[in-house]
């Protein structure tokens, strides 16, 4: 038996013991991958981990020469009017969570205003202060939007194609531009090739997708929270979450997880955002003992 397929065994019965609510589990170790599914693999919200896939597309323009994630993000939408210390805000900032623009999530953001990103800059900055929010990704996306165009659209031959997910579906505010930092579904699977080009640091089957800068730049460069938020979410980076322990991961609510760790990372789907963090102390756990 290989060693993916072992590391898959313990995960499934993980996951029952805990009574985590899994649809699916696809472990990728070195060139051996095998998965479980619980239920249908059908395309579902991967919720936050779309914002690695934003990076991926910044990441790509950036490469292609059309966007500097180190310009102010009002050279790319010069008709919001910026906020108190806004000006010096850079798409950098908007992807690391460090704009210090404060707009919390809530269901009805995308409507509470004419135009979230408007409304987004608008606000002052006290810094560079984390605050995490989905407004901000969805702005750092118009900036992209307003040099590439509809992103999925754009994003289609250069990242989709490529790993053979056939135009999957970005959910839209009312204005028509993508959600951004999450509404991206996809099936366990198709989630699972973003994972292994996350691993091969922007390779996929030979083909160099994106530049290995931005995927490190989704694990390293960390930025340092207070303890007082606890060690899963203590460290951020572009999209990414520093552990457990010496692994990272992009988290989407609900349990939706791309742990990586070494020559090894684990997708899972899931529907439990309460044991989310626990199961995915377990992966780590299960991937250093080598599935035992």
């Amino acid at each position: 038996m290989s060693r993916a397929q072992l590391i898959v065994d313990r995960l499934v019965a993980i996951a029952e013991e805990d009574g985590f609510a899994a649809h699916a589990v696809h472990v990728l170790v070195g060139h051996e991958s095998a998965e479980y599914h619980w239920s249908d693999d059908d395309r579902r919200d991967v919720h936050s981990v779309a914002k690695g896939v934003c990076v991926l597309a910044i990441g790509i323009a950036a490469d292609e020469g059309l966007l500097d994630v180190d310009e102010p993000v009002t050279a790319y939408l010069p008709d919001f009017p910026p906020g108190a210390d806004v000006a010096g805000v850079t798409v950098r900032h908007l992807l690391q969570m460090t704009s210090g623009i404060d707009l919390p999530w809530s269901e009805t953001m995308m409507t509470d205003w004419p135009d979230l990103a408007r409304e987004f800059l608008s606000r002052p900055s006290r810094g560079r202060v984390f605050q995490y929010s989905n407004a901000s990704t969805y702005t750092a996306m118009r900036a992209l939007q307003s040099v590439v165009g509809d992103v999925p659209r754009w994003l289609d031959r250069r990242l989709f194609v490529p790993l053979e997910i056939e135009e999957p579906a970005w959910e839209r505010c009312p204005n028509g531009w993508i959600l951004a930092g999450g509404g991206l579904h996809l099936r366990t699977t198709e989630l699972a090739r973003i994972g292994q080009l996350i691993r091969d640091d922007g390779v996929w089957q030979g083909q160099r997708i994106v530049s290995s800068r931005w995927v490190q730049a989704m694990h390293s460069d960390w930025f340092e929270r207070g303890p007082e938020t606890g060690p899963a979410y203590r460290r951020y980076a572009l999209s990414g979450w520093a552990g457990p322990d010496d692994a990272w991961r992009l988290h989407g609510a609900h349990g939706q997880l791309l742990v990586f760790c070494g020559d090894a990372v684990v997708t899972i789907t899931a529907q439990d955002h309460v044991k989310a963090d626990r199961m995915a102390e377990r992966v780590v756990t299960t991937l250093q003992q080598g599935g035992s």
